[in-house]
C-alpha cells in the first residue's frame, strides 16, 4: 500500500488527532512538502509532538523523513517535469505541475544533505589555494553561478564549461586545490574523466551529483542532489534548481566560517560595484 493510500484508509486504527493529520495530508499533500512541523501542527490544530508521533507511527524517523517519503511518492505518481505536461494542459496546470515538482525536489534534496558533509565541504573550500568548477550542458549554468558566488571570497575560482579547458586546468591542480564536478546524472563520461584527472593530480574532488553514480567513485566528498527527472529524455529542470540552492547553502556557511574579517572584504566587493549601477 502506498503512503497516501495508507493515510486515506478509513479502516486504519488511529487516534482522533492522527485521523485529522492524515485527512489534512491526504487533501493537501503538495502543500505539506513546503511546511515546517510547526506550520502543519497549527493548520491541523494539534501539537508538534503529536505530528512527530504520527510520523514515527508510520515507520518514519520523524517529520523530515516523512516529507522525504511523501515527496518521493508524489514524484512517482506525478513526475511534474515536462513528461507530465500534456499538450492540452492549461497555463494554470503547467504552472502548478512545474512548481509542485520543484518544491518536491527541494524537499528531497534538503533531506538528503548531511550536515557533517556540508561542514567538511566548507572547510575544504575555506582552505583551498584555488577552486575549479566543472559542468557541462545544463550543469554548466550551475558552475557559472557558483563561480559568481565564490568570487567574493578572495580565493581564485574559475568555472570551465568546455571539456578541453577542463582537462588542461585539472591536470595542473595539486593537493592544495579543490575541484568541484557538477553532474546530475553522474554518468557524463567527460565529467567523470575530469574528476579522475583531478584525483590523480592530488586535488580534493567534490561531486555535486546523484549518489551511487560513476562520478562518485572519483570524489573525496559527495553532496547529493537527486530527483525523479529522466534527463535522458528531458532537459534537467528541478535538479538544477536544487544544485543552485545547494551552492547558496555552501556560500552562506563559508561566509560564516570566514568570520568577522570577511565582512570587511565583502563590503569592499560591494563598494566596487556601486559605480556600475544607477543610484536610486
Amino acid at each position: 500500500m502506498t503512503l497516501l493510500a495508507d493515510l486515506a484508509d478509513v479502516e486504519a486504527r488511529r487516534s482522533k488527532s492522527a485521523r485529522k493529520i492524515a485527512a489534512y495530508i491526504t487533501a493537501e499533500p503538495e502543500s505539506v512538502l513546503s511546511m515546517s512541523i510547526a506550520t502543519l501542527a497549527g493548520a491541523v490544530g494539534v501539537s508538534e509532538p503529536t505530528v512527530n508521533r504520527f510520523c514515527t507511527g508510520l515507520g518514519r524517523k520523524g517529520f523530515p523523513d516523512f516529507k522525504l517519503a511523501l515527496a518521493a511518492e508524489l514524484g512517482r505518481r506525478q513526475p511534474g517535469i515536462t513528461q507530465d505536461i500534456d499538450p492540452d494542459d492549461s497555463s494554470r496546470h503547467i504552472i502548478d505541475k512545474i512548481f509542485d515538482a520543484t518544491r518536491a525536489t527541494l524537499v528531497r534534496a534538503q533531506n538528503q544533505i548531511d550536515v557533517a558533509t556540508i561542514d567538511r565541504a566548507v572547510q575544504i573550500l575555506g582552505s583551498a589555494r584555488s577552486i575549479v568548477l566543472c559542468g557541462l550542458g545544463a550543469s554548466a549554468s550551475v558552475a557559472l553561478d557558483a563561480q559568481h558566488k565564490l568570487l567574493r571570497f578572495g580565493t581564485p575560482v574559475i568555472a570551465h564549461t568546455d571539456v578541453i579547458n577542463q582537462r588542461m586546468t585539472t591536470a595542473s591542480l595539486t593537493g592544495e586545490d579543490c575541484l568541484i564536478c557538477i553532474s546530475y546524472t553522474g554518468r557524463t563520461m567527460a565529467t567523470v574523466e575530469v574528476a579522475e584527472l583531478g584525483a590523480c593530480a592530488g586535488a580534493t574532488v567534490i561531486g555535486i551529483t546523484t549518489p551511487g553514480t560513476p562520478l562518485t567513485g572519483h570524489c573525496d566528498l559527495v553532496l547529493p542532489v537527486a530527483s525523479e527527472e529522466d534527463t535522458d529524455l528531458y532537459t534537467p529542470m528541478t535538479s538544477r534548481i536544487a544544485q543552485l540552492v545547494l551552492f547558496d547553502v555552501l556560500a552562506t556557511k563559508l561566509a560564516i566560517h570566514k568570520g568577522p574579517a570577511f565582512s570587511d572584504q565583502l563590503r569592499q566587493v560591494k563598494d566596487s560595484l556601486k559605480t556600475t549601477r544607477y543610484q536610486g
